[in-house]
């Protein structure tokens, strides 16, 4: 497809798995709303032990590689949200599995799949015995 072409596709078609588009009523203060519930975790609680734990040296460098890894994590799935190019892709994607089956093909998207449901039993799993044990 030439760049001409690519200028003149219109920014919205859809989803691209033949459904109607959403109407997206959301705006910059929802967005910072979810953003900040979703950094202010059950995870932010435990910081300070884990920080202790690591020390003066390795703490903060610790809290630095994981927020890197935010960061790129960050770029790469904003990159997938549209398909396929990131700035004039006609088709979003509206899960990440979506994301994942469109770059990576069917497989793969099974393969992640089950890993990411494997994780979410996994934390679910650390939550519960957690909890419990705090309970006593």
């Amino acid at each position: 497809m030439n760049e001409e072409a690519i200028d003149n596709l219109p920014l919205i078609q859809g989803d691209g798995l033949g459904r109607e588009s959403i109407k997206r009523t959301g705006n910059v203060w929802s967005a910072m709303a979810h953003i900040i519930t979703g950094v202010i975790g059950a995870g932010v609680l435990s910081l300070a032990w884990s920080v202790a734990q690591l020390g003066w040296i390795v703490g903060p460098l610790a809290i630095l590689l994981f927020a890197v890894t935010t960061l790129i994590s960050t770029f790469l799935l904003s990159d997938c949200y549209r398909y396929p190019h990131p700035e004039n892709g006609n088709e979003r994607s509206p899960s990440y599995m979506v994301a994942v089956g469109r770059y990576l093909g069917e497989i793969r998207e099974k393969v992640c799949g089950v890993l990411v449901y494997a994780s979410l039993y996994g934390t679910t799993t650390a939550y519960i015995i957690t909890s419990a044990t705090s309970f006593r």
